[in-house]
């Protein structure tokens, strides 16, 4: 009996043990696979960073090959890993997510073996044994049988590297790099640590603003036996240090301790191992100054170990995707999910310091916050629905975006347009601030300055003269539309009505009535474009005649055109979410309305990896009988273009944009008009969701989304809290304060 009851003892701890084991593995950080997005240009990488973080390490492998080396702008590269490429050349500490335009990828860590090699396309090596998920990454470095691994904290990189017997260095290689600008420091403290500065910069290679530092302090776990610093000068002096050596045409600086600046400088810590060992290095970032990257490093990383540092990120960015919990779909859904929602809390990504301090958008000074500086708001692309989901799913973090937005204000006298480490690009075209704190009021996230910020709106669309954000807005307030004598006139003319759209819904929010007529007006100036044979939008001359020739399909695939912004006549036809019903009526009803709409996808204009036309899906749902075109367009577009394999996005993520259009359509609702509080409703590709809401925010703690599947997934009956709902429109207000929303299908 005594052995009977031991084995049902064993058995019953087995399975307590094969239990925990199984809810841990269904945790939603498990799920993600930082692999996808890292083809077919969707410019994600898949190392280690933090929940909005400032510090992010990535295997850099975009630097050529021993037969192709990667020459200054010869390429258009706007990420530091590509999954099909093979040649390693280091760990980059700064990098931007989903961009499509390079910078950072900057502060390359490489271990090595043997004798120090300083040419990246000699100490490079191809790599295996690739492992990537949340807050981790690791690979085995062939050419030495190196094994590296890294996690971060919010500021700080970690890496973790396991050598061989023998001697190993660690390079710091600050020549390499996305950044389109050139320049850095760096010193060698002591046998533990080296601080310096890599100047970034010039996004999209049109950046008005100056190249910006980006500060760092590396510390190790062990005192190397010997440390240098090489430099690479574009000239070389007639006489020699005596601590200064050649290696071909490299600098090679032994044991100095001496500051070093150039364009192609970097560092090297050498040890001697009498068997395989293991070296930790902490790298803290900041782009304020090299004393607070170390205080940073050492408020946050301290004496805490590498799976320490791992366990507590993981943390975060489990309790932060377990804000939505799905039920129901496959492991892949669960994946491409997860993954998705991960994609959009990368960026906007945090600028402070630990002490609160960061750089003013106008450089020289420092500000300082209470709360999170945010950065990398590339708002063409996330006003559309990234900042909808962070509002609804984390209202908190978009609070502190729309003060940091108000911040730049304050800082620069103009809100953000593509704001990038406290510099403002100027990609893009229109006034998307306001679109996205207008939206952010309407939904009851109201704790910051409205009245500031509406004047801050005001300012972007009325100050005809030295206007940085709204370019041509003299020809648009007299004509209603942008003429060709401006870029993109079309695309351009409508982002500014949805700018305008929105200013009319908080200016109605706020009573002030005189405005809200004036800019809802304004908003429908698009209709000047309508080319009643065409049934298409068109551009202008400034005389007001139809330019000629034009060919509606002509710029797609970011071919240049005349009337357009990256997208043809086809693709920007029904950007005017504010006004849908207008446009039916230009196009001469629902029934031509649906025929026009239609033609897009059948003609293969639709494009899913552009912003102007990702919420066309959903507009079937404005023709009453025809919603089941929008349901089952999404769910094909879902499975055709987001998969749980590198390749798994339809192109460049945009900072999240492309994810944060999956994560609304598994939950089967869509914020379909920016600036509106207002989501469209299809089939959800999940048996319930679950979204945890933020009190002080929301007055309930969750809302459900379920589904009722049979057959052939048409929606026959929608409920809200337990009622008949016959809508396929639902506000923000309904969802947030209701309890339920069920999809009860055919």
């Amino acid at each position: 009996m005594v052995l009977n009851k031991r084995i049902i003892i064993l058995a019953a701890s087995f399975g307590l043990l094969f239990f925990s084991i199984t809810i841990f593995a269904q945790q939603p950080a498990d799920f993600v696979n930082p692999f996808i997005g890292t083809s077919n240009f969707g410019a994600c990488f898949p190392g280690p960073i933090a929940p909005r973080g400032m510090a992010s390490i990535s295997p850099f492998n975009v630097a050529g090959t021993q037969n192709l080396p990667l020459e200054k702008d010869s390429r258009w590269l706007s990420n530091p890993y590509v999954n099909e490429n093979t040649f390693l050349t280091g760990f980059s500490q700064v990098n931007l997510s989903g961009v499509g335009c390079p910078d950072l990828g900057v502060i390359l860590l490489m271990p090595t073996t043997g004798v120090v090699e300083t040419n990246h396309l000699k100490y490079g090596s191809t790599y295996s044994n690739e492992v990537a998920k949340t807050a981790y990454y690791g690979l085995n470095i062939d050419k030495y049988n190196i094994k590296a691994e890294f996690t971060t904290s919010k500021r700080v990189g970690v890496s973790k590297f396991t050598f061989p017997k023998g001697q190993s260095n660690i390079l710091l290689n600050l020549g390499l790099g996305l950044t389109n600008e050139e320049g850095a420091m760096v010193k060698v403290v002591s046998p533990t640590e080296i601080e310096g500065m890599r100047s970034v910069g010039s996004f999209c290679y049109n950046s008005p603003e100056e190249a910006y530092p980006v500060y760092f302090v590396a510390q190790f776990s062990k005192p190397a036996t010997k440390f240098g610093v090489w430099k690479k000068p574009s000239k070389y002096e007639g006489v020699e240090a005596q601590w200064m050596t050649y290696n071909g045409k490299t600098r090679m600086m032994d044991n100095t301790t001496k500051t070093v600046v150039g364009d192609s400088i970097g560092t090297y810590f050498s040890y001697q191992f009498d068997k395989a060992e293991t070296v930790e290095v902490k790298i803290g970032v900041s782009y304020v100054s090299i004393a607070n990257a170390r205080e940073n490093l050492e408020t946050e990383t301290g004496n805490k170990s590498f799976e320490t540092i791992y366990k507590e990120t993981y943390n975060e960015w489990n309790a932060a995707l377990s804000k939505i919990l799905v039920e129901g779909g496959s492991k892949e859904d669960k994946t491409i999910f997860y993954t998705a929602l991960y994609h959009t809390l990368i960026h906007p990504n945090t600028l402070n310091d630990v002490n609160g301090e960061y750089p003013e958008i106008k450089r020289g000074k420092i500000g300082k916050t209470d709360g999170t500086h945010y950065t990398v708001f590339s708002l063409w692309d996330t006003y559309r629905n990234l900042h909808q989901l962070m509002s609804l799913v984390y209202p908190k973090q978009q609070s502190d975006m729309v003060k940091s937005m108000l911040e730049m204000y304050d800082e620069n006298g103009w809100l953000p347009k593509w704001e990038l480490n406290s510099t403002e690009t100027f990609t893009m075209v229109g006034d998307p601030a306001s679109i996205v704190i207008a939206d952010t009021y309407l939904k009851g996230i109201q704790d910051f300055d409205v009245q500031k910020a509406y004047k801050a709106m005001l300012k972007s669309a009325d100050q005809i003269e030295n206007n940085p954000l709204r370019n041509g807005l003299k020809e648009y307030i007299e004509k209603g539309f942008l003429t060709t004598n401006d870029r993109g006139p079309v695309s351009t003319t409508q982002e500014y009505n949805a700018a305008d759209y929105a200013i009319s819904l908080l200016a109605k929010a706020l009573d002030k009535k005189d405005d809200y007529l004036r800019f809802k007006n304004r908003s429908l100036s698009y209709r000047k474009l309508f080319d009643n044979n065409l049934k298409l939008l068109r551009p202008r001359l400034a005389n007001g005649k139809w330019y000629e020739p034009f060919d509606p399909v002509s710029g797609a695939n970011f071919q240049e055109n005349v009337g357009f912004i990256e997208g043809n006549a086809w693709q920007y036809a029904f950007m005017v979410p504010h006004d849908i019903k207008g446009l039916m009526q230009l196009m001469g009803g629902e029934k031509a309305f649906s025929n026009q709409l239609q033609k897009v996808f059948d003609s293969k204009q639709f494009d899913m990896a552009n912003e102007p036309d990702i919420a066309y899906p959903y507009l079937f749902n404005y023709v009453k009988g025809e919603e089941w075109k929008s349901q089952e367009m999404v769910k094909k577009l879902v499975h055709e273009y987001f998969q749980n394999k590198p390749k798994g996005l339809p192109g460049n993520d945009d900072t999240g944009t492309m994810s944060a259009w999956l994560v609304y359509s598994m939950m089967g609702i869509y914020p379909i008009a920016p600036g509106e509080p207002l989501y469209t409703i299809t089939t959800p590709m999940f048996d319930k969701i679950t979204i945890t809401l933020d009190a002080p925010y929301y007055k309930n703690k969750s809302i459900v989304i379920e589904r009722e599947k049979n057959t052939d997934g048409h929606i026959k009956a929608i409920q809200l809290n337990g009622k008949a709902y016959t809508s396929f429109f639902i506000s923000h207000n309904e969802l947030v304060n209701g309890k339920s929303l069920k999809i009860i299908q055919n």
